[in-house]
């Protein structure tokens, strides 16, 4: 930074200078050096100062991220994370076996082709053609990315116009926003809220995600002649929430309706517990047309940090995704991408049946998640029973934590950065999935990942024995 370059700047020059006083030599060379230095930090200071220097306009304001502050909290605090959404388990053994066998062969550590591995964009083809019910087309309807993430932003840059509405239903994975505004688009914010009609327990919140619903009229009136896209976030992060068929068609019959882009973000789609379906959006009457269904390697195969996605959809659409991915990493990892097509060419085959991974995934995790929900109702929290996904919302209301200083940061982060030091257990504050004016609709809910190792588990339920008796 300037302000180090100026301080070892000072130090050397002061340095030779007391040197070569105290030898009594080259007295000139010691003026010369500080002159120099001077000259070095001015032409710095000045460059750091220049107008043409500064950050973009496009992206002030969103330096600030979720993942990046509370992950580091964790770490400095060493808590238990869970907080960020992956697994601490290792993927399934078959694609980890593919990952090594893809790169003892020469090829595929080199590029592959820019829109999608051929191998990988014909297996996700075949898959969804079953899935949806169409034929699809590997080389011009599918698209693979660097991660979900850089599907959405694909997606978004390749459509969205300056001051064109987006509309994110909330609690939403906090990226759109940032990806939005980047675009110069705008965001219309629609909540989902807890029915009248809910089954509350003992609490202020549905034991049940799927009692978090949409108001119909709510939601109409966020379409305008100026609304170019929505994002379908299904099964939702945070809340677990799985939409069913109906809740879907209205979306859908807004959509045609206002002849608007669908944005679904299927990321989750395997991870449905018992009790609930998962109805594809492109798969409802005259919702392929403008859909863009966007998937994740990391959650289907329990490999994150590979960051390997795709878009599916209709030529025209994922053309845009295409060029804005072939003019901002041209392609993605070879080996990667021929790792996950050998695991979708295995579960096609097992596909609905009992060794399938997409079987066995959903209920290892439905296991972890239902100890969770025991161990948190023990302390005292009140959980929200997700229909899918990682992640458990947890009400904390009734634990009547005060913070008696003064801030304007919401009690969600305030309680997750004391649970951290003061308990040692992480998890991540969803007050950031809503916009300021909705995060009363999640007052005092923090969220929890079940998605762990046992033994991270394990530690996580000692620690929240200790606080059970310290309530005790």
């Amino acid at each position: 930074t300037p302000t180090y370059l100026v301080y070892v700047s000072n130090y050397v020059s002061l340095m030779f200078q007391r040197t070569l006083f105290l030898s009594g030599r080259l007295k000139g060379v010691s003026v010369l050096l500080q002159h120099t230095c001077r000259r070095q930090i001015s032409v710095t200071t000045k460059a750091m100062s220049s107008s043409k220097l500064t950050t973009a306009e496009r992206i002030v304001g969103q330096d600030k991220n979720l993942w990046v502050e509370y992950s580091a909290l964790a770490t400095e605090t060493k808590a238990v994370n869970l907080g960020q959404g992956f697994p601490d388990f290792n993927p399934p053994q078959f694609v980890i076996d593919a990952l090594v066998e893809s790169t003892k062969t020469a090829k595929f550590h080199q590029y592959t082709r820019g829109p999608g591995h051929p191998r990988l964009v014909n297996a996700i083809a075949k898959l969804y053609s079953k899935l949806l019910g169409r034929t699809i087309s590997p080389m011009t309807q599918v698209t693979t990315t660097i991660g979900a993430y850089g599907a959405l932003y694909q997606c978004i840059q390749g459509h969205v116009n300056p001051d064109d509405e987006l509309i994110v239903i909330e609690p939403f994975f906090d990226c759109y926003k940032p990806m939005t505004l980047i675009a110069s688009g705008k965001l219309v914010y629609v909540p989902l809220r807890p029915s009248p009609n809910a089954d509350t327990g003992n609490g202020r919140y549905p034991v049940s995600s799927k009692d978090w619903v949409l108001d119909p009229e709510e939601l109409a009136q966020a379409f305008s002649p100026k609304t170019k896209a929505i994002i379908v976030n299904n099964p939702n992060n945070p809340i677990g929430k799985v939409f069913t068929r109906s809740e879907l068609e209205m979306i859908a019959d807004l959509c045609r309706k206002h002849d608007v882009l669908c944005i679904s973000d299927e990321v989750y789609e395997w991870l449905i517990y018992p009790g609930a379906e998962h109805v594809r959006m492109a798969s409802l009457p005259g919702m392929w047309e403008r859909t863009i269904t966007i998937g994740s390697a990391g959650k289907t195969f329990s490999c994150t940090g590979w960051k390997l996605g795709w878009g599916i959809g209709p030529d025209n659409l994922i053309k845009n995704m295409m060029t804005v991915g072939t003019n901002v990493n041209y392609t993605n990892p070879t080996a990667l991408q021929e790792a996950v097509a050998v695991g979708f060419e295995v579960e096609i085959e097992r596909l609905g049946k009992p060794d399938s991974y997409f079987k066995e995934l959903p209920a290892l995790l439905l296991k972890k998640r239902d100890k969770m929900i025991e161990e948190l109702r023990k302390v005292g929290f009140l959980p929200v029973v997700p229909q899918g996904g990682y992640f458990i919302m947890a009400d904390t209301g009734g634990l009547d934590i005060k913070f008696n200083e003064p801030s304007e940061e919401p009690y969600d982060c305030k309680f997750v950065k004391w649970m951290m030091k003061e308990k040692g257990i992480a998890t991540i504050p969803p007050s950031f999935f809503f916009c300021p004016d909705h995060q009363y609709v999640c007052d005092k809910m923090i969220r929890f990942c079940f998605c762990k190792e046992e033994s991270t588990l394990d530690a996580a339920y000692q620690q929240l024995q200790k606080w059970l008796q310290e309530r005790n």
